[in-house]
């Protein structure tokens, strides 16, 4: 015989299969197997239609497409006998799914099958339509599955309600039509036929309202009563796992109680006595066990409030921490995590236990366990919590420093009770683990120090010591080297020792060779050689002594490869030869940094990113945060082939940018004192960074168009409010300078160039609404200013509300920064803000926005995004 007809048993097809050495060989193994059948389904063969579909099961298994033989099922499932109906159901179930168009056929089939005088085919039936069944199937069979709930067979009566689950999913409308027949099932002896009773009654509670009023009412004396029945049962050999009776009805009759206990005080008092007595009778030994100890402590955990039953189920949870089971630690660590905010004192008994999980070999318990001290720690804890986690960070794996730093810092600089105790601990993570240490954590640490002008010596002496020890932890040496250079001379001469500390013998010069050290280390980044050279030319003025010393080591850099430094070197090195007298004014120490405008900005902005190809069109003003990378790439999504690529000029590039015709730019040579004002704006537009307090380039030279007299005459235009908005002769010119410099736009009335836009509901969501109002700049079609105006109707305050927004490239846009950060609740107030769009594409592409809104409710990061595309035509 061919070993490929259709005649071939299924044995023989699985041993020719696995005798393949290379996957070629498999598919075409598989391929003469599956022409075989198909010629077999072509000439209709009878005899061997069953072994076809159990081969192409098989195959269908293997991963090969099979959909050549899904009539062969329906043909099978409409056989008369028992065999080839198994066959076939078996192929429905796995052949096919809920949405293949195929499987509406298969109805009527369906229907007589539940309707057959053969138990076992009435039981096929069922068992398929559990598994596949759709919505308008549910729908057409429903009355016979109700029917079937009250069959004389238990093995029937537990599928109907199986497959009445999956009805009752798809379409929920159908719920109360089950509701007698499930209340029914409940008083079922047969355990399998009364676990499955549960479950449909579980799930009829959470689709339908009605019916768990319904079941609360009539069932949850009985569902107490029956698992009181299940606790105290006697050995039953039929139902027992580990000694206990039937675990899985307990944890299917805890979670139903769990269903009408919650948000109901009445039922949840009838419950307390029986879930008290689970939990303490059973036993904790085995798994099984266990299973019913988690479910009755979700169970105590949902229903209405029991201060003693909660204090119980968390003493649970305190018992699982110390299981050798990882599983079982790590349910009981998510299970505190919800109980902390229920009963946080009760959890708080269990610190040292969770401390230890902390410290577990598991990742995964370490990861929890972490999260849960953090949301564990308040202001009478914060120290011994701390302490312990700092002597863990000493010893803890590499890979899990990064989070665990990343916490302490969170937790030591929110529950700080002392500005001395806010350092000294950073001090010991940085010493610790500084190269975990995230930029901006340091970055606070400075503020910090900054701002207590009584523990500058004490600091700088701290640092001096754990520079020592810790030289290889770079965000460490930044900050010392920062210290020493801005409080050197304390150092130095010990001023304002504290009790607490020992004397330090420190020389002018000890203090140069650890800027000296830290400069020359092999490792140290950009960041750190630039900090140093800065606070080298700070000491060279503190200490005369060492002057030729530090000027020595700053002009080795002057042939360094890096240009920041290389240009540093040069101009310190001149400063220190020929600007004495300007020298004590530059080094002068560090004004106090605002420690209240540095926590918003940091509460209030995102990671910075580095410049990207779209920068043109997404620079954002100062105090307006930037997007990271990627969230920008997922933001725009809107991309445009049609604009030419900028050139690489300079001049092209800021011609581009500003908008501005700069082609006689590069003739002017005179120079004059730029507006501080277009200093700034500048420098945000170029996204440089904060714009020092004069600048030696003109700003009005570079752009102004004519020779001498015309830059005076566009000087004045600048200045003057009044005279600008006279200039009707020249808007051309006026308006590029007022982008540049920002100068008068939200206080001068725009003319408008005849039109008239209407107001736009920008976005819309349950509670808060933006409308945008347009207007146009006087002879210029391309430019529209947008006024946008965000609302809140919430009962809830937004704070550090943060509005982004992304265009085309064929679109440039400028956001103004906002009127303020805290939007007021239930509309009675509003944030405003001002949007400045160019449209390259005028007159052939409409205007269109992905926005993106950030802020906090309750302390709760909220991130709305959308689409506007419904601007008005023209714009």
């Amino acid at each position: 015989m061919n070993p490929f007809s259709s005649g071939t048993r299924l044995r023989d097809m699985i041993r020719a299969v696995r005798a393949c050495k290379t996957a070629a060989e498999e598919r075409a193994v598989i391929r003469k197997e599956c022409a075989a059948i198909r010629a077999a389904i072509s000439e209709n063969d009878q005899d061997y239609r069953h072994r076809n579909l159990a081969k192409l099961m098989f195959i269908h298994m293997l991963g090969y497409p099979t959909h050549f033989g899904q009539m062969e099922c329906l043909k099978l499932i409409a056989a008369a006998g028992f065999p080839e109906k198994r066959i076939g159901y078996l192929g429905l179930m796995l052949l096919l799914d809920e949405r293949q168009e195929v499987l509406m056929l298969v109805t009527n089939s369906l229907k007589q099958d539940l309707n057959h005088s053969n138990q076992y085919i009435v039981g096929l039936a069922l068992c398929a339509l559990g598994n596949i069944c759709s919505a308008e199937m549910a729908r057409d069979l429903a009355p016979e599955v109700e029917r079937l709930l009250q069959f004389r067979d238990p093995n029937i009566r537990k599928k109907a309600a199986l497959c009445s689950i999956r009805i009752i999913k798809k379409v929920p409308d159908l719920a109360e039509n089950f509701l007698n027949a499930a209340a029914s099932l409940l008083k079922e002896k047969h355990h399998g036929v009364l676990i499955t009773g549960v479950q449909l009654c579980t799930d009829l509670c959470r689709v339908s309202e009605e019916a768990l009023e319904y079941f609360r009412k009539k069932c949850t004396e009985s569902m107490v009563k029956l698992l009181k029945e299940v606790v105290n049962s006697p050995y039953m050999p039929e139902y027992d796992i580990a000694g206990i009776a039937d675990p899985f009805l307990h944890i299917r009759l805890l979670r139903f109680l769990r269903v009408l206990g919650q948000g109901d005080a009445d039922a949840s008092d009838l419950m307390n006595d029986i879930l008290a007595q689970v939990a303490t009778k059973t036993e904790s030994n085995k798994n099984a066990g266990n299973a019913i100890l988690y479910e009755c402590v979700e169970t105590i955990m949902s229903i209405e409030d029991n201060s003693g039953l909660r204090v119980l189920a968390i003493n649970i949870l305190g018992r699982f921490l110390s299981n050798r089971d990882n599983n079982i630690r790590y349910v009981a660590l998510n299970m505190l995590m919800k109980a902390i905010t229920v009963d946080g004192q009760a959890v708080q008994r269990h610190r040292v236990t969770i401390l230890e999980c902390v410290k577990d070999n598991d990742a995964s318990i370490r990861k929890r366990a972490l999260e849960l001290v953090y949301l564990l720690v308040n202001d009478t804890n914060v120290m011994p919590l701390v302490k312990e986690l700092i002597e863990y960070l000493e010893v803890s794996d590499q890979d899990f420093k990064g989070e665990l730093t990343a916490k302490i810092c969170s937790i030591v600089e929110k529950f700080s009770p002392e500005k001395i105790w806010y350092i000294d601990q950073m001090l010991k993570v940085l010493s610790e683990a500084g190269n975990f240490v995230k930029a901006e954590v340091w970055h606070a640490l400075i503020v910090v120090i900054s701002n207590a002008s009584d523990l500058h010596g004490y600091t700088v002496r701290s640092l001096y010591r754990a520079f020592q020890t810790s030289s290889e932890q770079e965000s460490l040496v930044q900050v010392a080297v920062w210290c020493i250079g801005e409080y050197g001379e304390m150092l130095v001469n010990n001023v304002g020792m504290l009790n607490i500390e020992d004397p330090i013998t420190v020389t002018e010069s000890d203090a140069v060779d650890i800027i000296e050290i830290a400069i020359k280390r092999h490792s140290s980044d950009l960041t750190t050689q630039a900090m140093c050279l800065i606070a080298l030319l700070k000491l060279s003025c503190r200490f005369p002594s060492c002057s030729q010393r530090i000027q020595e080591i700053i002009v080795q850099l002057k042939g360094s490869l890096l240009l920041e430094l290389q240009q540093r070197s040069i101009e310190f090195s001149s400063i220190i030869e020929k600007h004495q007298n300007i020298r004590s004014t530059l080094v002068e120490r560090m004004p106090v940094l605002d420690e209240a405008t540095y926590s918003g900005k940091r509460a209030g902005s995102l990671p910075a990113t580095g410049p990207t190809s779209n920068a043109a069109s997404l620079n954002l003003p100062n105090g307006v945060a930037k997007p990271s990378a990627a969230p920008l790439i997922d933001l725009l999504d809107l991309s445009s082939d049609d604009v030419p690529a900028p050139s690489s000029s300079g001049g092209d590039f800021l011609q581009d940018l500003l908008g501005v015709d700069l082609s006689q730019a590069a003739s002017l040579s005179g120079t004059s004192q730029a507006p501080k004002s277009g200093t700034d704006v500048l420098l945000d537009l170029l996204s440089i960074g904060s714009p020092p307090a004069q600048s030696s380039t003109s700003t009005a030279d570079i752009l102004s168009p004519g020779q001498d007299n015309t830059s005076v005459s566009t000087l004045q235009r600048i200045s003057s409010p009044s005279s600008l908005s006279a200039q009707g002769s020249s808007p051309a010119q006026a308006a590029p300078m007022m982008d540049l410099l920002d100068g008068f736009s939200s206080s001068l009335p725009v003319a408008g160039n005849g039109l008239t836009y209407p107001s736009i509901v920008a976005f819309e969501s349950n509670s808060l609404r933006i409308n945008f109002d347009f207007s146009k700049t006087p002879g210029n079609p391309q430019a529209t200013l947008i006024q946008a105006k965000f609302s809140n109707s919430s009962p809830n305050v937004y704070t550090d509300f943060i509005f982004q927004a992304a265009v085309p490239k064929f679109l440039q846009l400028h956001l103004d920064p906002a009127s303020g950060n805290t939007l007021p609740a239930s509309g009675n107030g509003s944030i405003t803000q001002s949007l400045r769009v160019t449209n390259n594409q005028h007159g052939k592409k409409p205007l269109v926005m992905r926005i993106r809104i950030a802020y906090k409710v309750n302390g709760k990061d909220t991130l709305e995004e959308g689409q506007i595309n419904n601007f008005p035509r023209d714009l």
